[in-house]
């Protein structure tokens, strides 16, 4: 960016730039893992009738600690994991950004440790709250190297470790007991382990949130964006011991949660069962779809998420990129040298994808 000179930006803010995915027209956009199914005629209805419901309200500020939403979430992931948490282990913000940079307003003094790829508002967030950020790696076909996670954990003893499973932009997870190694060297340093959860539903690994009885120390983020198709509500969340609870609730902004964004929010977990009966057939499309790109002597990474990363072509990545688009189709070039990222979309989406595909590789 090229700062005038009177704007007086922080200095370490002057090489950054804006996160974001391109928003440009397209018939399938399949680049930032949008779930592609739209909610039912039956819930457009039910959310309708909360939003009218509530509009008489907004005259007044809404609930400030959101416990009703918080109390949902809890049953919900209490059903997922045969947990027993209360809206006292829940925090609910807009979207899982807002949660991760209340995570660093509470605890970013120290280091920060991440392992790239991975989700890059973690690395970003760091960087704009003054935390210092320590890229880990990953091993070449990009699993994460545990023992090498352990070691620069104990050398770098941050106060945040972050781990995505399943890892956005690879889609690989990481298996609970490989957490819970983890989770005893980040105990060791007396730090947190923020695990990263966004795609938790497209993944057959047992959730962090099990290890949080034991280990107080394991914060689990979570959002609705996903696997609950409501990316444009923004609902994230983060499950953890009620102390960590109370430090989030210091950090927030008064009144943060409008009161349309709780009451649409416990409406799409009243439901759950329609939204997630979605998540079988992404998974579908996405083990039809890895089929289909091997099929066209491509390489995919093992994904666990909503979307595939992927190798193998000739050409330049930001080119294909271009020439798809040029054919209707947004995909995400994620900065990996040689790969790029498909979202799983609808059936239409995927088959249009997978044409432009065979035109031009």
């Amino acid at each position: 960016m090229n700062w005038p000179s009177w704007l007086p930006i922080r200095q370490d803010l002057r090489s950054l730039s804006p996160y974001g995915a391109p928003q440009v027209p397209a018939q399938a956009f399949l680049n930032t893992n949008e779930n592609p199914y739209s909610p039912s005629a039956k819930l457009q209805i039910a959310i309708t009738t909360a939003v009218s419901e509530i509009s008489s309200q907004l005259n007044r500020y809404p609930d400030r600690d959101a416990e009703r939403l918080r109390s949902k979430l809890a049953a919900y992931i209490n059903d997922s994991n045969s947990t027993r948490f209360t809206h006292n282990n829940l925090w609910v913000a807009n979207g899982s950004n807002e949660v991760i940079q209340s995570i660093f307003l509470a605890f970013g003094h120290g280091k920060a440790l991440g392992f790239s790829p991975s989700y890059s508002m973690h690395s970003l967030i760091a960087r704009v709250s003054n935390t210092v950020w320590i890229d880990g790696n990953r091993n070449s076909d990009f699993s994460l190297n545990v023992a090498e996670a352990i070691s620069q954990i104990e050398i770098n003893k941050p106060t945040l470790t972050f781990i995505t499973t399943p890892n956005n932009p690879t889609g690989g997870a990481v298996a609970i007991v490989d957490i819970a190694k983890i989770a005893d060297a980040v105990k060791a340093v007396s730090g947190l382990l923020i695990i990263d959860e966004a795609y938790a539903e497209f993944s057959e690994q047992t959730s962090a949130v099990t290890l949080i009885p034991d280990c107080p120390h394991v914060v689990v983020i979570r959002t609705m964006s996903k696997a609950f198709a409501f990316a444009g509500a923004r609902v994230g969340y983060l499950v953890a011991d009620h102390k960590v609870i109370d430090a989030m609730l210091i950090v927030r902004l008064p009144y943060h949660l409008s009161s349309i964004t709780q009451a649409v929010a416990e409406v799409a977990l009243d439901f759950k069962e329609e939204l997630l009966a979605g998540v079988d057939a992404i998974i579908e499309s996405r083990n039809k779809m890895i089929t289909a790109l091997t099929g066209l002597g491509l390489t995919t990474i093992d994904s666990d998420a909503n979307f595939i990363l992927f190798a193998g072509f000739a050409q330049d990545a930001t080119q294909l990129w271009s020439d798809l688009l040029k054919k209707g189709v947004l995909i995400r070039d994620v900065g990996v040298s040689g790969y790029l990222r498909v979202t799983i979309g609808n059936e239409a989406e995927n088959d249009l994808f997978i044409s432009a595909l065979k035109e031009l590789i």
